[in-house]
C-alpha cells in the first residue's frame, strides 16, 4: 500500500512539473525558417589529400530567405557564386559560368543542403538526405548523409552546426576523403 501510495504522489508530481519540450528537427526547422536573411563573414578550409597544407580562403556571404545566396570570396582571390532560384552562377576574374539547376541534379542536391538548411526547409532536405540532429537549441548540430546514391558517390556526409537560427559552421566530407570546413560569423541583425 505504501508503494502504490509513493508511486501516485512520485506521479503526481511529475505531472505538476512544467513540461520541458526536448529540442528536435521540426524545432530546428522552425527556428531557422525565421531567419529572413543577413551578411556573414566566412572562412573556408579545404582539406585536399594531394596538399599538404589546407587551402584558406575568406570573404562575405548575402542570404536573402528563402532561395538567393550570394558568396563572395575576398582571399586568396576575387570569386562571386550566387545562387538565384533555379541558377548557380560563378564568376572567376573574366570568367563567368551559369548553369540551370533542373538541369544539373548533383549540383541541385548539393545546393539543396545549404538552402533547404537556411530556410528551415526540411522536405526539400530529406528529397536526398537522412538528418540526424543532436545538441541543443544553443548548441546544435545536423548530419545530413546522402539517402540519394548518386549524391553518395559524390558527398559521404556534411555536417551543419549552429546556435538557435544561425548557422555557424558547414562541413562537407566528400566520397574521396577530401572535406572543406566553412566557418560563419555574422556581419549584422536582420
Amino acid at each position: 500500500m505504501k508503494f502504490a501510495f509513493r508511486l501516485v504522489t512520485c506521479l503526481l508530481t511529475l505531472a505538476s512539473l512544467p513540461a520541458v519540450a526536448a529540442w528536435d528537427l521540426p524545432q530546428l526547422m522552425t527556428e531557422l525558417a525565421r531567419n529572413q536573411g543577413g551578411r556573414a563573414h566566412f572562412t573556408e578550409r579545404k582539406y585536399i589529400a594531394l596538399l599538404d597544407k589546407p587551402v584558406v580562403s575568406s570573404g562575405e556571404m548575402r542570404y536573402v530567405a528563402p532561395d538567393y545566396l550570394e558568396k563572395r570570396t575576398l582571399t586568396p582571390r576575387l570569386e562571386v557564386m550566387v545562387l538565384d532560384k533555379d541558377e548557380i552562377s560563378l564568376e572567376r576574374g573574366k570568367q563567368k559560368l551559369t548553369l540551370r539547376l533542373r538541369e544539373q541534379p548533383e549540383i541541385l542536391a548539393f545546393v539543396a543542403s545549404i538552402r533547404g538548411t537556411l530556410s528551415g526547409n526540411r522536405a526539400a532536405l530529406e528529397q536526398n538526405y537522412a538528418l540526424h540532429l543532436s545538441g541543443q537549441r544553443d548548441n546544435w548540430t545536423l548530419n545530413l548523409s546522402p539517402s540519394n546514391p548518386r549524391i553518395a558517390e559524390l558527398v559521404t556526409r556534411i555536417t551543419i552546426s549552429g546556435s538557435r537560427q544561425q548557422v555557424r559552421s558547414i562541413e562537407y566530407l566528400q566520397a574521396d576523403g577530401d572535406r572543406s570546413l566553412m566557418s560563419i560569423e555574422p556581419l549584422d541583425a536582420r
